[in-house]
């Protein structure tokens, strides 16, 4: 991976903070609470943390005997729960540690700050730095939120119709933090960019709710869409009136611009470079493409994840022939670091399946061994792969894509997806593969509602489909749809949650078509099945190009043409009223040297869930448009999920995986909410499981955090010695699971 790769910043900023801690006695405790612990591990090994002289990992939330003798290094998320523990910890004739060195996963609210520096700990503070490390690095390219749940969020119409302000202020609540994530990722990657957001044409507005009996809109009975969607962002039209232009991507926009404003004040090298271009950001929503979640994709990585069980996106377990013949269930995690995947990821099925076998072959040809022998195809490949016992490591790699492989293609002819991806097609482009008007797509559709071979799922996305491309259609032509699919009332609300998300289902002998603003670009691929493409690629080439609607994505400050000369931009001033400039070892995080390329960038955010053949795209343009485009989201999904989740949106997420017991009523928290701070809008670790005990008492560590307990500079250099260093620490490795 790149110098630019998302996963390499992270990881490098990480051993960085850890290697940047040298105590006197050279050793060092590393204390973390759950939420840090998720992202060290994303990108760390355990040994790879222990390798810089750490000779203990201990959870913040857990009891921890005092070890007065050495001291740690805090890796946390900056939290009033947390703010309070450290104090506690330095407060008192036993001190937890010799001295704490504090290194927070976000930037640190100022109250917080000012209760750190005005406590009992301040004597024993040796550094504090915020690291702006708040996000999930799934890629080299590509972050998340990893919260499903905010789709609910913005899509859900509220329980009551008392329910409206709090649905609306729970929105913004949201929206804070995940402001907070992209600001995080700006800062990693040293990018101050220009902000645009997405317009949503056919959206009505969201904006403060306002008492106003006197404007109305359609009663539901008529079924406006306009009506539902209206109900669906939190606005009861028929009771308040909404503050013009405001909605969910103008808001994050907003809030993103004034998190980096904030930044620069403290920072102003902050986003200088002079070797490439002021990046920009593009801020859109799932809403504007509701084509691309249904379709189905036949590039191996979305492939994959819509067909075969693979756990977030990354997680996969599959029979592995052993080396003696048995087979075993094995659980392997794609991620960049299996160099086959990344190859064959963005590549058409067919094309990575040649890819495999090309691979597979070579490598028999560089093993003198193997010569003569040749894998035609992926059942030869599956035989010669028994007999490759020396050779583990890449045997359980052409093992597990030859697996996947196999599982998709047997699913693409089992499910009759040739049919089903060619109406599919034909409803999403508008035109078949000659290029022509789909004449008889009803003709090909209902043989396939009506086939007991095709899932309902499948039946439910070539109706959500066909809905589209009709601009709606009539409601009794819609039941019919229903009746040959018998589908059930489950896979019917997911077509009819459309509405919610701004999609025109019903259409009257009158109604005109809508009028886009925003279209697919007609797209050459060698593939039928393949001919749709993401408009968001529209969006990023038209930016690219200078030719995307200002109206449409208007800039939520300066535009490029109209932005000041860099040197002009540098010239805030330094707040020094605060200790943290003040006291050199208290600073804020490092500029990062995240990539030295002269190469643009691009970075691209999309509320409400990403697909894969998103990222996909975002790839590719990276290479045919010379920018390293990143792209993050709320969350990943896949068809499935994406139906599943609006089987239930309009319940307000009830029974979905996410969130089983929908959004929650004020006060009331959600589970991604456990490490929520809602006072500073960041994350918090979870209340101390066991009480601090008196001495001489009798405690139960957790064993999986509990390592042996070193009293003293001179027992710590022995047990650590030169010689048994790595050994040592080989065997604590299951001590700590990331």
């Amino acid at each position: 991976m790149s110098s630019s790769s998302l996963i390499n910043i992270v990881r490098s900023k990480f051993l960085e903070a850890i290697r940047s801690v040298v105590p006197p006695q050279k050793w060092k405790i590393l204390v973390v609470d759950d939420y840090s612990q998720k992202l060290l591990g994303s990108v760390l090994k355990q040994f790879d943390v222990l390798e810089e002289n750490v000779t203990q990992i201990e959870n913040i939330s857990q009891y921890r005997e005092p070890q007065p003798g050495f001291e740690a290094m805090y890796l946390l998320m900056p939290t009033t729960q947390n703010v309070e523990r450290i104090i506690r910890e330095f407060r008192g004739p036993e001190m937890q540690y010799a001295g704490a060195h504090l290194f927070f996963i976000e930037g640190l609210a100022e109250p917080l700050f000012q209760e750190l520096v005005s406590s009992p700990a301040k004597d024993h503070l040796r550094t504090l730095q915020e690291l702006f490390l708040n996000f999930n690095a799934l890629e080299a390219q590509t972050f998340s939120l990893n919260a499903p749940e905010y789709f609910f969020n913005i899509y859900s119409p509220p329980r009551s119709e008392n329910g409206y302000q709090a649905a609306r202020n729970r929105l913004e609540e949201d929206l804070r933090f995940a402001s907070k994530t992209i600001t995080n990722v700006c800062i990693s990657l040293n990018e101050n960019p220009y902000i645009r957001y997405y317009v949503p044409y056919n959206h009505p507005p969201l904006g403060p709710l306002k008492p106003n009996a006197s404007t109305r809109p359609p009663p539901p009975s008529e079924g406006s869409a306009r009506w539902r969607t209206n109900l669906a962002r939190g606005n009861d039209a028929r009771a308040y009136e909404a503050v013009e232009n405001d909605y969910v991507t103008k808001l994050l926009a907003f809030m993103v611009q004034k998190n980096l404003d904030e930044h620069q004040k403290t920072d102003p090298e902050f986003g200088k470079n002079d070797s490439r271009p002021r990046s920009t950001l593009i801020i859109t929503d799932r809403a504007m493409d509701m084509i691309t979640p249904f379709l189905h994709e036949f590039t191996y990585q979305a492939m994959a994840n819509d067909l075969l069980p693979i756990e977030d996106g990354k997680k996969y377990t599959y029979k592995f022939q052993s080396s003696v013949g048995a087979y075993e269930d094995k659980t392997a995690i794609l991620s960049d670091s299996d160099n086959v995947w990344t190859e064959v990821r963005h590549m058409h099925m067919r094309e990575a399946i040649d890819k495999l076998m090309a691979d597979f072959n070579k490598f028999l040809e560089e093993n003198a061994v193997f010569k003569g022998d040749e894998a035609a195809n992926l059942n030869d490949m599956k035989e010669m792969l028994a007999n490759l016992p020396q050779y583990q490591e890449q045997r359980e790699k052409f093992s597990l894509h030859l697996n996947m492989a196999q599982e998709c293609m047997g699913i693409f002819e089992r499910d009759k997806l040739p049919l089903v991806a060619n109406v599919e097609q034909n409803c999403a482009t508008g035109v078949t593969a000659e290029g022509k008007s789909p004449k008889h797509l009803v003709e090909e559709m209902v043989p396939l509602l009506d086939s007991r071979e095709v899932v309902n799922a499948n039946k439910a996305r070539i109706i959500a489909l066909y809905v589209q491309f009709r601009d709606g259609v009539p409601e009794e032509d819609r039941r019919r749809l229903y009746q040959h699919a018998r589908l059930g009332l489950a896979d019917q609300d997911a077509i009819n949650a459309l509405a919610l998300m701004g999609v025109r289902i019903t259409r009257g002998p009158s109604d005109r078509d809508t009028k886009k603003k925003l279209k697919q670009k007609p797209a050459d691929d060698d593939y039928e099945l393949s001919r749709y493409k993401p408009l968001l690629k529209t969006v990023v080439e038209e930016h690219v190009a200078s030719k995307l609607d200002t109206s449409l994505f208007p800039y939520v400050k300066d535009a490029p043409s109209a932005a000041p000369a860099a040197s002009s931009r540098s010239t805030t001033p330094v707040q020094t009223t605060s200790l943290r400039s003040q006291k050199p070892a208290w600073h804020r995080a490092a500029r990062p040297n995240a990539g030295n390329e002269s190469r643009g960038r691009l970075l691209v955010f999309m509320a409400g869930g990403m697909t894969y053949s998103e990222i996909r795209e975002m790839y590719q343009l990276s290479n045919s448009l010379n920018k390293d485009i990143y792209i993050g989201s709320t969350h990943t999904l896949t068809p499935r999920q994406f139906v599943d989740d609006l089987k239930v949106v309009s319940l307000g997420g009830v029974g979905s995986r996410a969130i089983p017991n929908g959004l929650r009523e004020t006060g009331e928290r959600r589970p991604f909410q456990q490490y929520y701070d809602a006072k500073y809008y960041t994350q918090d670790a979870p209340k101390p499981q066991p009480q601090r005990q008196a001495p001489g008492k009798s405690s139960t560590p957790s064993p999986m955090l509990k390592a042996p307990k070193l009293t003293s500079t001179s027992s710590q250099n022995s047990t650590y010695s030169t010689a048994s260093n790595t050994e040592e620490k080989k065997k604590k490795k299951g001590l700590f699971r990331f």
